[in-house]
């Protein structure tokens, strides 16, 4: 029986985590920060990210000596 409660118990945590992660508890005022909220100093240490340009013709870099 103690096994049987502890599993429903745990199920239901986990459901809750789950829709809380996801925002839908946010109409009870339960809603996880958002990135930039959570952590403002990376956002601050960024120097222009929009210069960052993706190249299809670079070559990848070797991982082996």
């Amino acid at each position: 029986m103690k096994l049987r409660v502890s599993l429903v118990v745990l199920l239901l945590a986990n459901a809750a985590y789950f829709l809380w992660a996801r925002g839908d508890l946010a109409g009870f005022g339960l809603a996880p920060a958002g990135l930039s909220e959570r952590e403002p100093q990376r956002m601050a240490r960024q120097i222009h990210p929009e210069w960052l340009q993706l190249r299809k013709d670079a070559k990848p870099a070797s991982t082996a000596p």
